[in-house]
């Protein structure tokens, strides 16, 4: 058996250059001995899980889809709201939602206080992100290196010939 105390679990924090955006983490998988680089089912696991605090103020990052991942959320404190392709909707403690592939969302605190959830999450090898608000694609290289692009259109063989 492998066990961590969350409270014992670092928080990584993260911020948008000009504040809009901001959360710290608790990479609870991690802390487990999950190894996200790992092509190893054994190591790398079929799910992750972390807990996730958005400031007064902030949203987790921008709205955005996945093109292979699935997002569970479970709210433990705070007041939130969540964006879907239908708007914004309210959450609190207890409140537990899903986002599937090609389900764009966005988290924000709604509150004075922090917003707090647990989110579990598949993360296949191989997800990218879009952005619908900026046109924006998220992608990763093998070593886990994030590459954000703006894409025009282009023929398939461009460059390759």
């Amino acid at each position: 058996m492998r066990k961590v105390n969350v409270n014992d679990v670092e928080w990584q924090e993260r911020q948008s250059p000009k504040g809009k955006f901001g959360r710290k983490t608790k990479n609870i998988s991690i802390a487990l001995g999950r190894d996200p680089q790992s092509l190893d089912p054994a190591k790398r696991w079929p799910f992750d899980l972390a807990l996730v605090n958005i400031p007064k103020g902030k949203s987790l990052c921008p709205y955005h889809s996945h093109s292979s991942e699935s997002e569970l959320y479970l709210v433990v404190s705070g007041s939130g709201k969540v964006r879907d392709r239908d708007g914004w909707t309210e959450v609190g403690a207890g409140d537990a939602f899903i986002f599937g592939p090609g389900e764009a969302h966005q988290l924000s605190n709604a509150g004075d206080e922090d917003f707090v959830y647990y989110v579990i999450a598949d993360n296949p090898r191989g997800d990218s992100c879009f952005y619908p608000d900026s046109g924006k694609f998220a992608v990763w290289k093998e070593n886990g290196e994030e590459v954000i692009v703006k894409a025009t259109g282009a023929d398939y063989f461009d460059g390759e010939e």
